[in-house]
């Protein structure tokens, strides 16, 4: 590339998605102009206790607010687009996506009371869009979701290209090829740098077409002989229509279960991305009309969700259906990490209720929306850029997407494996570096609280759930700080007082001895007085049973 110190730099700062499966958002910065794409969530670790959702960290971007001009949506999953509400409540920005990604946003924001103060453009592959200082065109990538589109980001330091999730799926099920052709065009006018899915880069080989699971649908419903209960992801839109295919041809009515499920199902065929047949769709409460071989169900609750439908079904606690001799249960979904744990547990209560379970592991009801390595390669190959950055995956999946870029003659200093706020620089004359970082991280949600629950919370609740808790009571006169009744020990999650009585006894006598200490030294000071039987107590206690419960002392003077 010609040399053009007047050239702006462009910088690229991934705020999630990097280093982890979920809450994907990557900024792309240029003079006063930012672009935004993806704002997704990740759900919890088991670890996080009481988490509900994890969102990317916005403190960069509320800081340089009046700098973001757009919200760019590569397609509609949760990973992509679920923490937009959290961010629309801090930045007024426009937001782009295709027709279906829109219509899956629409509810979100009106849930959140965003709906009329959003403003949401419609992107198409055949039309390109100016947002700031970038240019930007889109092509037709193949996903576990229609829309899903990749992003063309002309640039004033030259041509970035990001995937989007994609695998290179020569039979979609809506028919819709990636855009091969266009994306070979951008070879031709020069790639500075090539942003993709890492997702699969430890797989060998290609990823299956979606069409592979409509025939192992096929015959898992041939031998079914009761009713057919069949769990995915309310977003996969392609495997919800093979699901309603299969059942069409075996004369199956279709009950819709889950509130994302039924909303994602409503939203499809509105919009004509899904196509079900007159009158198919029945409502739970109608099951009872029908035998047991005319119902086919779609649930949520693939991940084992503990409030979802599927789970309750496990657990006998739906309102409509209560899963026993006879039924067939069809788990359509790969397990995310962190949730193979639950999801085992749904699979062995299903299995105890007496059903025929089917899984990914088993039966071939499930294949990937992200492209094995071969396909991997044939994207680098068909771009060819000059700088790759491995996107959404964990470290080791980066590591394994750099290598196989190097493998195609990419030059190791033109990989850039990042972290989270890590910033990468193009300077306008065909050089880049890592330069400094910007703040990235996690924030929690819990329940109604955005931010509120740090490390010292979580640690605390680990050590609750590992250990209990160990409440002192002590009365004290305010003067000489003497004891004034005996000490009251509360536990919870700890001992069982009534077979512990010894060890409890002996615990009061430790915080007895303690204060006397304390009072002859003429100490009254509460935070010295809570320290000293804090200590002695974990000290003994970690002795005796080698447990180390919270301890909290109340000092009530008199």
């Amino acid at each position: 590339m010609a040399k053009n110190n007047n050239k702006p730099k462009v910088r690229l700062i991934p705020l999630g998605g990097l280093g982890e499966v979920g809450k994907n958002m990557m900024v792309v910065e240029c003079n006063n102009d930012m672009l935004v794409i993806d704002a997704g969530l990740m759900f919890p670790e088991d670890e996080m206790l009481g988490i509900d959702l994890v969102l990317p960290d916005f403190t960069y971007l509320r800081k340089n607010k009046d700098k973001v001009k757009g919200i760019v949506l590569t397609h509609g999953h949760e990973d992509h687009i679920g923490a937009l509400p959290y961010l629309l409540r801090q930045i007024n920005a426009k937001v782009y996506g295709t027709r279906l990604t829109l219509g899956l946003i629409k509810v979100k924001l009106e849930e959140f009371g965003l709906g009329k103060s959003t403003k949401l453009v419609e992107i198409h592959p055949k039309n390109a869009v100016n947002i700031g200082c970038f240019r930007l065109e889109f092509f037709r990538m193949s996903h576990s979701i229609p829309d899903g589109v990749g992003l063309a980001i002309h640039t004033p330091a030259g041509l970035i290209v990001h995937s989007g999730d994609f695998k290179l799926d020569q039979t979609p099920i809506d028919g819709n090829i990636i855009e091969f052709d266009k994306i070979s065009t951008f070879r031709e006018k020069g790639v500075l740098a090539l942003l993709s899915d890492s997702t699969n880069a430890e797989m060998e080989g290609f990823t299956p077409s979606e069409r592979v699971v409509g025939e192992n649908l096929r015959k898992i419903f041939e031998r079914a002989k009761g009713r057919i209960i069949v769990a995915s992801f309310a977003s996969h839109i392609h495997r919800i229509q093979q699901v309603i295919d299969t059942a069409h041809k075996f004369g199956r009515k279709i009950a819709v279960t889950g509130k994302s499920m039924a909303n994602n199902v409503e939203i499809a065929g509105e919009l004509g991305y899904l196509k079900v047949p007159k009158k198919m769709i029945i409502h739970p409460a109608e099951m009872k009309k029908y035998s047991q071989k005319q119902i086919c169900v779609l649930s949520t609750g693939s991940q084992g969700e503990p409030l979802s439908a599927l789970a309750r079904m496990a657990n006998h606690e739906h309102k409509w259906i209560d899963v026993g001799e006879g039924d067939t249960v069809i788990i359509s979904a790969s397990a995310v990490p962190g949730n193979e744990k639950s999801i085992f547990q749904t699979i062995d209560r299903l299995f105890r209720c007496g059903a025929d379970v089917y899984y990914e592991s088993i039966s071939g009801v499930h294949v990937s929306g992200h492209g094995a390595q071969e396909e991997l390669k044939l994207l680098i190959n068909m771009v060819r850029p000059e700088y790759f950055v491995p996107i959404h995956g964990e470290y080791r999946h980066l590591k394994h997407h750099a290598a196989l870029a190097l493998e195609l003659g990419i030059p190791k200093n033109n990989i850039f494996i990042a972290n989270n706020g890590d910033v990468i620089e193009f300077d306008g004359n065909g050089s880049a570096r890592m330069k400094e970082r910007v703040t990235a991280g996690e924030v929690l949600v819990d329940g109604l609280g955005v931010g509120d629950i740090g490390d010292v919370v979580l640690r605390d609740r680990q050590q609750l759930a590992s250990d209990g808790i160990l409440i002192v009571v002590v009365t004290i006169d305010k003067q000489t700080g003497r004891l004034v009744a005996a000490p009251d020990l509360v536990t919870r999650g700890f001992v069982y007082v009534k077979e512990s009585g010894e060890l409890l006894d002996e615990a009061k006598d430790h915080v007895v001895a303690t204060l006397e200490r304390t009072a002859a030294g003429s100490i009254t000071d509460w935070a010295v007085l809570k320290a000293d039987v804090r200590r002695a107590l974990s000290s003994y206690i970690y002795d005796k049973i080698k447990r180390r419960p919270m301890i909290m002392p109340i000092i009530v003077e008199v």
